[in-house]
């Protein structure tokens, strides 16, 4: 019984990381989707910003003093200097880069176009030998095509569009409308485009500098809170600038606007933040980022029906090679935890030599306790004593 309850937590301790970017994934992807709705509304998307981090650090921030008390370390000047820049780079810098680009183009585009993360947190993590590879072996070589699969696919779903799938409930009546706004909004596209590749090169240096600080710093929620505060008041400052004398860009009612806020701010900031703080110290910034792209196929399924965007061929050519792609990357990385085990396991694991050390050395202690133990038993003979027969044993 106790051997199938080791194995049945071995397996789910193998399987938690896992399941953990499903959950945050399927949470993830229903952000553009509401920040979209509210942006369409009229909200800032500077403002959006600092609310939803501002709410993340509020729910946080008593989780983090209650469960992180005894394991939290002292902070330094060094740690606090990461944080301010992780602020910065993702908070402040890539979520405006992200609203501000989402509202010039599609849910759809802008969820695809954050696919591209995968390849620069793995090329990141090559430079700051984070991850290892080796050209030669196989799961490493799946690895690089996974990676180059899922920019890939992404590129296709952007800049690939294909024959229109005639969905019924995107269907569109005015084929010569369409045409006009798509022509008219092409420049915004691009721009949009731009905006996200930015904010994903950004968002890239983030989880490479958040795994650095984890080392320094192992306590998550409490790393979690202290970078959504910094990124509150870092984007605070950037909303103030890009807002300035527009005090209607804060006001806010119980509408999309506030759900908008509260929905990012809890499962995308705070509950997201953590998840990828323990993933990532469990498996690595690439396994983390490989699994960005099923937040796409996600988003492209409820956008179709909740905005009726057009769904063409071209975007689900280039679902179909992300996925690929991912499956790629993760086979690859399962390789490299086969392999780091059984190096483990290789230096755990006793020379030959030392197990006949260790062998002969058991046999000599277990020949001298016998002999000890005959000795008493000898029996005092002709007026001898017992300690005068131990001195005649050689």
């Amino acid at each position: 019984m106790t051997m199938k309850m080791k194995a049945s937590a071995s397996i789910y301790n193998q399987a938690m990381p896992y399941m953990a970017m499903v959950f945050m994934r399927l949470g993830s992807a229903g952000l553009p989707i509401v920040a979209k709705y509210a942006l369409n509304k009229g909200m800032s998307q500077h403002v959006l910003v600092v609310y939803r981090f501002a709410i993340a650090t509020l729910v946080l921030a008593p989780f983090a003093i209650v469960f992180d008390r005894k394991v939290r370390p002292r902070m330094t000047l060094s740690v606090f200097l990461q944080i301010l820049l992780l602020g910065l780079l993702e908070p402040a810098i890539d979520q405006n880069l992200y609203y501000t680009g989402m509202k010039y183009t599609t849910a759809t585009v802008a969820t695809a176009l954050c696919n591209v993360l995968p390849a620069f947190v793995f090329l990141l993590a090559w430079v700051c030998r984070l991850e290892k590879v080796n050209m030669r072996k196989m799961h490493c070589q799946a690895k690089i095509l996974g990676t180059i699969g899922t920019v890939g696919g992404a590129m296709i779903m952007t800049m690939v569009n294909g024959p229109m799938l005639p969905l019924p409930w995107t269907k569109v009546n005015n084929q010569h409308q369409y045409k006009n706004i798509a022509i008219t909004t092409k420049e915004d596209h691009l721009k949009g485009a731009s905006m996200i590749l930015v904010g994903c090169v950004c968002w890239a240096c983030f989880v490479i500098l958040q795994a650095i600080t984890l080392k320094s710093y192992p306590a998550e929620l409490s790393l979690t809170t202290l970078i959504c505060l910094m990124g509150t008041i870092e984007a605070a400052i950037v909303a103030l600038v890009m807002e300035k004398g527009n005090a209607a860009a804060w006001s806010i009612h119980w509408d999309s606007k506030l759900f908008a806020a509260v929905y990012s701010g809890i499962i995308c900031s705070g509950v997201a933040y953590y998840i990828a703080a323990i993933v990532i110290q469990a498996k690595g910034p690439v396994f983390f980022a490989a699994f960005n792209p099923l937040t796409m196929v996600i988003v492209a399924i409820m956008s179709s029906f909740i905005f009726s965007e057009i769904m063409y061929l071209g975007r689900v050519i280039g679902a179909i090679v992300i996925v690929v792609g991912l499956y790629l990357v993760l086979w690859g990385k399962s390789k490299d935890q086969l392999s780091s085990d059984s190096d483990t396991n290789i230096k755990a694991a006793p020379s030959s030599d030392e197990q006949m050390a260790t062998t002969s050395e058991t046999a000599g202690t277990s020949n001298q306790d016998f002999v000890l133990l005959d000795i008493s038993r000898v029996e005092p003979a002709d007026g001898e004593s017992v300690k005068e027969n131990h001195n005649q044993i050689p």
